[in-house]
């Protein structure tokens, strides 16, 4: 069912001076308004030169046009695209002249929002369309490709599938209450109910590393005051990003700054040193610290060598695992010894932060660590988002009260209610949403042109 009878246009190029500049449009009208301004309509996919000219007639400049026909396009109705010369001045003047044809200036995410609505992408594609325009890593983009493709839409469709089965043995019976449910078929039921439970955790599991993918890895830089924090700071981002002096203490705030290491987006964040004697304005850097440090993903604890080894504060200490943190044992271009026991077995990388021998290593143990916190679901990357992941838990919470229920042997209507919760659920991520207002705020995200 189409979107609207509007016929909408916008820049879906960033503003701003470039090569070329490209609009789009969508709608009932496109084709009567492609044959207006260049006089025919190709055939479709197939780019034509042509002089674009106002309605007044007045050359406003030599273009590209490419026509979509519908439902073969990205919209699934007829669409348009015109590539000009990227001056922000002729973009306008030919959006203008869009608008005064008739076309209504696309809302943010629009196109997108109309191809869901006509079919052409599921709910989990159209918001994969826009961690892809996001997406600042390699693993990133990896994960917003494979889901524009349907990764999570195919397995979601499975679990509903699935939950449909089982409600259709469930309402059969529901019908037909003369007939007994067969012993057998609630063991059938069960073994159902449990591979849906299994499918949701799985794919709920994948949440955190979700997040990290779109937001990046909170790294946060540890250590005693001297020890080179800043100074590894400054040769993973490539540049002096912090002040570094021989002085103890300089870092009395933290310094937070996005890096890629390997296929990875990390948050670095370098922070005040933590002193077992502060003054005052230490103590206020290192309580930031502790803070930072508290909602950290990644810990890099900077040891300085050629000194005993420092104390961590328990709260700290208590969040370090083997998994989540890397040693880096400092200023390797300086005599002395590194002969002292770690509280626990963490993977230790030597480096001088100075000359920035050892950065390599250093980025491998720090991959290796980012690769652990990813969730496998089959061969693909799948990693859903903050709202896949509040769906999936209700569908969770469903399916433990249906397999409650059935342990129980509870009135199977009962366990058909719970059944159709999950069902619920998992739409809410496929996209059987009927609710406008849920459908207005997901595409208010998009970029104007998307």
């Amino acid at each position: 069912m189409p979107f609207s009878k509007d016929t909408i246009a916008a820049l879906a190029t960033p503003q701003g001076t470039a090569a070329i500049a490209l609009l789009r449009v969508s709608g009932p009208q496109t084709t009567a308004l492609a044959r207006d301004i260049f006089g025919s309509v190709p055939p479709p996919r197939l780019a034509q030169h042509a002089d674009y000219r106002d309605q007044s007639g007045r050359l406003v400049d030599d273009v590209l046009f490419t026509f979509f026909a519908g439902p073969n396009s990205y919209t699934g109705e007829d669409t348009l695209e015109i590539s000009c010369h990227g001056n922000p001045f002729i973009a306008q003047k030919i959006l203008e002249d869009l608008l005064a044809r008739g076309c209504r200036s696309a809302e943010a995410g629009e196109f997108t929002k109309r191809a869901f609505l006509n079919g052409r992408l599921d709910l989990s594609q159209a918001e994969a369309v826009m961690d892809l325009i996001h997406a600042r890593s390699e693993r990133a983009l990896a994960a917003a490709n494979q889901q524009l493709r349907g990764a999570l839409g195919q397995r979601m469709n499975r679990l509903i599938s699935l939950t449909v089965e089982c409600l259709a043995t469930i309402e059969a019976y529901i019908d037909f209450p003369e007939e007994d449910l067969p012993a057998e078929n609630r063991e059938q039921l069960r073994s159902k109910v449990g591979e849906l439970a299994e499918g949701t955790a799985r794919l709920l599991a994948t949440s955190r590393y979700g997040e990290l993918l779109r937001s990046g890895i909170k790294t946060v830089i540890l250590g005693e005051p001297n020890a080179g924090k800043s100074s590894l700071l400054n040769q993973l981002v490539g540049r002096e990003r912090a002040l570094v002096s021989a002085e103890p203490g300089t870092t009395r705030d933290y310094i937070e700054e996005p890096i890629s290491v390997g296929p990875h987006l990390l948050r670095l964040i370098d922070t005040a040193g933590l002193n077992p004697a502060p003054g005052a304005l230490e103590r206020r850097g290192m309580d930031k610290a502790i803070e930072q440090a508290a909602a950290a993903d990644l810990f890099l604890w900077v040891i300085d060598r050629t000194r005993p080894l420092p104390a961590l504060p328990d709260t700290l200490l208590a969040r370090m695992t083997p998994q989540n943190t890397v040693v880096v044992l400092n200023k390797l271009d300086l005599p002395g010894g590194d002969a002292f026991s770690l509280p626990k077995p963490f993977p230790v990388v030597q480096v001088s932060a100075l000359l920035g021998a050892g950065m390599e290593a250093l980025q491998t143990a720090i991959v290796h660590r980012a690769e652990s916190f990813r969730s496998e679901v089959g061969e693909e990357i799948i990693a859903v988002n903050a709202r896949h992941a509040a769906a999936l838990e209700s569908a969770k919470l469903c399916l433990g009260s249906v397999s409650e229920k059935l342990r129980r042997n509870s009135a199977i209507e009962l366990i058909a209610s719970d059944l159709r919760g999950v069902l619920d659920a998992f739409g809410q991520i496929a996209g059987r949403v009927d609710n406008e207002r849920v459908l207005d705020q997901l595409f208010a995200s998009f970029c104007i042109g998307k």
